[in-house]
C-alpha cells in the first residue's frame, strides 16, 4: 500500500495544508520568496503535517486551527533541511539542486531563518502556552543537533550513544512535537498527548535509522544523491558504527574524505553491506518501531490510530 493511501481520508485537508504552505512563504523579497518556494516544491512526504492532523483526530478537530500547527511544523522541517544542506555542503536533495547550490550559502542560511520565523508567526495563532513551550524547546534542541552534527563530522571515535542523541535532535524530536502539538491544538487531554509525543519520538528514531540504512542500500536514482553520501560528508551513522566493530573495515572507513574517488567509496560501501552492519541497524530500527507500536495500543480506538500504525510500519521498514 502506498503511503498516501494510509491517510486518504485526510486528502482534502492535506490539500488545504499545501495551499497554506504556498500562501505562507509569500515574501516582499523576491529572493526569499524564490528560495523558499524552491525548497517547498522540492517535494517531500509531508509526514509532519500528517502526524499533526492524525493526532488532532483524538480531540476537537478543526482544520482551520490544525492547519496552523501543521504548516508551522513543516516549515520548521524545511528550514532545518536548508541549514543542513549548508552544513553538509550538499548540492542535491531529492534529486534537485539545494538552495545553497542554486544560490549560495548565505542565501540558504537566511532562507532557513526566514522559514523558521514564518513558523513561529503561525504558531502564535494557537493560544496555548504549552504548545509554545514545546515548540521553543524543540527548536532549541534541533539547533543544538545541527551544531553537534558539525562537531561530529569525520569523528570516528564516537559511539552509538552519540549517534542516537544526534538523530534524536535531528529528526525524532520534531516528529514527536508534531504529534503532541497536533493533539494540543485539538484540546486532547494531557495523558493522551504525552503518549502521542512518545509515539512520535520512537517513530522518528526508527525513521532516521532506516534513512541511514537506505543511504547504503538504495541506488543513486532512488536517493536523489549518490549512495554513501552521508559517510562521504563525514556523517557517522548506525551502519558505519556497526561496521567499524571490524578493525580491518574501520581502518578503511577512517580513510574516507569528501574528495574520495567514487571507485574507492564503492568498495567501502560494499564492505559495510557485507559486514552485517545493515542487519544490526535494521534490528535497532525495529526496536524503536516496536516501542512506538506498543504506545499506540494504549490510545483510544479511532481510524486515526490505524493510520498511525500503518504509517509507522511503512516509514520504519520502508525500502525503495
Amino acid at each position: 500500500m502506498k503511503l498516501k493511501m494510509m491517510y486518504s481520508f485526510l486528502t482534502s485537508d492535506i490539500n488545504i495544508i499545501e495551499k497554506a504552505l504556498e500562501e505562507t512563504i509569500e515574501a516582499e523579497s523576491p529572493l526569499l520568496r524564490q528560495a523558499s518556494l524552491h525548497t517547498l516544491q522540492a517535494g517531500g512526504k509531508r509526514i509532519r503535517p500528517v502526524f499533526v492532523l492524525l493526532a488532532g483526530k483524538f480531540g476537537q478537530y478543526d482544520i482551520n486551527v490544525m492547519k496552523n500547527a501543521a504548516v508551522a511544523l513543516e516549515l520548521i522541517h524545511m528550514g532545518s533541511l536548508v541549514h543542513d544542506d549548508v552544513i553538509d555542503d550538499a548540492d542535491l536533495r531529492r534529486g534537485q539542486p539545494t538552495v545553497k547550490a542554486k544560490w549560495d550559502s548565505q542565501t540558504a542560511m537566511y532562507t532557513g531563518d526566514f522559514v523558521f520565523a514564518l513558523a513561529l508567526r503561525l504558531m502564535a495563532k494557537i493560544e496555548k502556552t504549552a504548545a509554545h513551550k514545546i515548540l521553543a524547546n524543540t527548536m532549541v534542541e534541533v539547533t543544538i543537533g545541527e551544531i553537534q552534527q558539525i562537531k561530529d563530522k569525520y569523528r570516528y571515535n564516537q559511539n552509538l550513544r552519540d549517534y542516537l542523541r544526534r538523530i534524536k535532535r535531528k529528526t525524532a524530536l520534531l516528529i514527536a512535537a508534531s504529534c503532541q502539538l497536533g493533539a494540543i491544538a485539538a484540546d486532547v487531554e494531557e495523558s493522551i498527548h504525552k503518549k502521542l509525543y512518545l509515539f512520535g519520538y520512537f517513530v522518528g528514531m526508527s525513521f532516521q535509522i532506516t534513512d541511514d540504512i537506505l543511504d547504503f542500500t538504495a541506488t543513486e536514482k532512488e536517493l536523489g544523491k549518490p549512495a554513501g553520501s552521508d559517510l562521504l560528508q563525514g556523517n557517522i551513522t548506525a551502519p558505519v558504527l556497526f561496521a567499524m566493530e571490524n578493525k580491518a573495515i574501520r581502518q578503511e572507513i577512517e580513510k574516507v574524505h569528501e574528495n574520495m574517488p567514487a571507485s574507492e567509496m564503492a568498495n567501502i560501501i560494499s564492505m559495510i553491506k557485507q559486514s552485517g552492519a545493515i542487519e544490526k541497524s535494521v534490528a535497532l530500527s525495529d526496536r524503536y518501531l516496536e516501542k512506538a507500536l506498543m504506545i499506540l495500543e494504549s490510545l483510544p480506538q479511532h481510524k486515526a490510530k490505524k493510520a498511525l500504525r500503518d504509517i509507522a510500519k511503512f516509514i520504519g521498514r520502508r525500502k525503495f
